[in-house]
């Protein structure tokens, strides 16, 4: 799903952004001020006491009156982690209704042991360890302190006590659980990692993975250290001031020196949390973000990160002339009123002409301002920088620091030209000739008149946007109908397929917009993947009952896919011939079931089909020139999508895109800065032809759609 505005790698609040706008040497000069302090933190930064959930389970015995038992331990929450538990007493001495308690337990890259007492009734106590067949009831437990890297730690919990035993209050053996939630204060620690692990290198804005051409840290770029055991286990994300004199070169303990060409610098730290305190589940051990020094080398080097004096082993960094990343909140670009500083969103569209504000990092090297001081005067970039907004050449006003060391401004007016729409795109392409170096895509919302943005051809607007993308769960229903033509198993052959499909999910963990996967009409969409990349995203699926689709060839039933794959995914091979060349009328209905309620939507093929006119072009592509699609029919008043990917199977990346036109053009060129983002390898060039996207509702669901669309495809190399 489409990033959010991450500097520290969390979410930060949709809230009024207090920056001062002024002019200077010309320029729509806003200074970046509330914004950039917002973004470079946290929100809701984790504190030093942590809420979490305590469970045990454990077995016990006993013999002649001493109690022994063990079992595991986890903490679920503000503090993850595993380990061991463990306690011994003699039953006479529990009598005041307290008993012995350790826990050893590793967080990240942090392991310690927790001492405290679990107290219950005496009865209960007895009971749960080793004695009646069930007993279950209220307890506490007390961390009182910690030692290695939980030194300092205490706590409490409220617990249900609940066990299985057998025997009797002298002999016996038994098994039980503690579970329930509670908070650790949690001190500084006296141990940690034998010395830290760095993972990845990124970007602060792009988060470009390493592997695509678009890769590389730019002198004087924020960028983000990534892995476990960089800073103080227990370190929360604090932004430093740039006020002289300026962000640190060491905090909590964490320091970094880049070798490039035998030239060593210390980068300034913005924050540095570690593998208990940063955010979770956002940043899954520790973070660093720092700026990278202006008369850093541009080349092949290395990057060590310290803990305390102790190094990590080096790792790669690829540093670059400029590599523009591009903040990103809510889905859209972060494009602010070069007056008001009011963010522009989904409800308070930009509108063509206007001149707007972007914010980023990686312009390249500004030496004239410093890496770490808040400047008053900033100073522009020197290097060659283009935006494309709607795939037009947009007239770059100002493009330099912020006065924030690692913080770059745009300054920039929207062609007047462009296309309205909801997902826009918006590339920043740095260098010249075979230099280019694109940006992270993005988006902007533009309408002829502000306010709301309206996307007709895919059935939705900016209020809609605004209200899924708000939720953090959200259920959907989909309904496609779909007529392709591929290569064949042998070269040079074709196949072709009828088939429907039908999606009925909820989802959990995402924002409901995406630049990776849609755009505005006349718009391009990127995807980039690294092989083992994982997500937060979890998708559970919904039962709609039985759904079919009727056609002029008759009706066919959809099934679930075969052993569980996909739950809420319904499938129908069609028949030869079920989706005529002279098109028609198709409607999908829904029974209804324990998860949605019955539906009915119609939607229509064109007649004739859409043919792809000039698919030769797509056999071999140069990705810094870009690629042409021509075709003819299609439905009057459709879209189509020209959509591609590549892989490199050596680096294990692969990339696609999507692009959106009318049908009524009858012809797109996908530019270089597109096809620039993916990596050179083989792959496929894609020409679909989709109906109007039609709505449809049902109770269970928040949003439904349904369309239609022929899919032709032919193998493609990218050079």
């Amino acid at each position: 799903m489409r990033k959010q505005l991450y500097l520290a790698a969390t979410v930060i609040p949709a809230a009024a952004f207090p920056i001062a706008a002024r002019r200077r040497k010309g320029s729509m000069k806003t200074l970046l001020g509330g914004l950039a302090v917002i973004s470079l933190l946290c929100a809701g930064a984790h504190a030093a006491t942590v809420n979490t959930t305590l469970t045990i389970n454990g077995s016990g015995t006993s013999t002649a009156g001493s109690i022994s038992a063990t079992g595991t331990a986890s903490f679920t929450g503000g503090l993850t982690g595993t380990g061991t538990f463990s306690s011994s007493f003699a039953l006479a001495s529990a009598l005041g209704g307290s008993v012995p308690i350790s826990l050893t337990v590793t967080a990240g890259s942090t392991t310690g042991t927790l001492t405290g007492t679990f107290s219950a009734s005496l009865t209960l106590l007895a009971e749960v360890f080793i004695g009646s067949p069930s007993a279950s009831g209220p307890g506490t437990i007390a961390i009182t302190s910690g030692t290695g890297g939980f030194a300092g730690t205490t706590g409490s919990f409220n617990v249900t006590a609940a066990g299985t035993g057998a025997g009797t209050t002298s002999s016996g053996a038994g098994t039980f659980t503690l579970i329930g939630p509670g908070t650790l204060n949690i001190g500084g620690g006296t141990t940690g990692p034998a010395a830290p692990t760095v993972t990845k290198v990124l970007n602060n804005y792009s988060r470009i993975p390493n592997g695509f051409p678009n890769y590389g840290v730019a002198p004087g770029a924020l960028f983000i250290v990534q892995g476990t055991g960089l800073a103080d286990p227990n370190a929360v994300a604090v932004l430093q001031s740039s006020a002289a004199p300026g962000i640190p070169t060491t905090l909590n303990g964490a320091s970094i020196s880049v070798t490039v060409g035998g030239t060593t610098v210390h980068p300034g730290i913005y924050y540095a949390c570690g593998d208990i305190g940063c955010p979770k589940p956002d940043v899954p051990a520790s973070q660093v973000a720092a700026v990278l020094p202006a008369n850093t080398p541009t080349g092949t080097g290395t990057i060590t990160m310290s803990y305390n004096g102790t190094p990590s082993a080096t790792f790669p960094i690829q540093v670059v002339p400029a590599a523009l990343g591009l903040a990103t909140y809510n889905g859209l670009a972060s494009a602010t009123n070069p007056t008001t500083g009011a963010l522009y969103t989904y409800t308070n569209s930009i509108k063509p002409g206007d001149i707007i504000v972007l914010w980023g990092s990686g312009l390249g090297a500004i030496s004239a301002d410093s890496d770490t001081v808040f400047s008053t005067t900033p100073h522009a970039a020197a290097g060659t920088l283009q935006i494309y907004i709607g795939g037009i050449a947009a007239n770059v006003l100002y493009a330099g620091d912020s006065g924030y060391p690692g913080v770059n401004q745009i300054d920039v007016t929207v062609p007047t030209s462009v296309s309205t729409g909801c997902n826009v795109s918006l590339v920043a392409v740095s260098g010249s000739g075979s230099n280019l170096v694109t940006s992270n895509p993005t988006a902007v919302a533009i309408s002829a008149t502000g306010g709301v943005c309206s996307d007709p051809a895919f059935g939705t607007n900016g209020t809609t946007t605004t209200t899924l993308s708000g939720q953090t769960t959200v259920k959907t229903g989909s309904l496609f109908l779909l007529h392709s033509v591929s290569p064949g198993t042998t070269a040079g052959t074709t196949q072709t397929n009828d088939l429907a499909e039908a999606g009925f999910q909820n989802t959990t963990g995402a924002s409901y917009t995406s630049s990776g996967s849609q755009a505005s009409l006349g718009s391009c969409a990127v995807s980039e993947t690294v092989t083992g990349s994982t997500s937060t995203v979890t998708t559970v699926g919904l039962n709609p009952g039985t759904v079919s689709v009727s056609g002029p060839a008759g009706s066919q039933t959809l099934a679930t896919l075969p052993g569980g794959i996909s739950p809420g995914i319904f499938f129908a091979d069609l028949p030869t011939g079920f989706i005529p060349a002279s098109g028609g009328v198709f409607t999908f209905t829904g029974t209804g079931g324990p998860d949605v309620g019955s539906f009915s939507s119609t939607l229509t093929f064109p007649n004739p089909l859409l043919t792809w006119t000039n698919q030769s072009a797509g056999a071999a592509i140069s990705r810094s020139v870009g690629v042409t699609v021509n075709w003819t029919g299609g439905a009057a008043g459709s879209y189509v999508v020209i959509g591609g990917s590549s892989a490199n199977s050596t680096s294990g990346i692969s990339g696609s895109f999507s692009c959106f036109a009318p049908v009524a053009a009858l012809t797109f060129t996908v530019p270089n800065f597109i096809l620039l983002n993916l990596p050179a390898g083989t792959g496929s060039l894609d020409l679909e032809n989709t109906t109007a996207w039609q709505s449809f509702t049902a109770t269970g669901i928040d949003h439904g759609y349904s369309f239609g669309a022929t899919f032709t495809s032919i193998n493609s190399t990218y050079n």
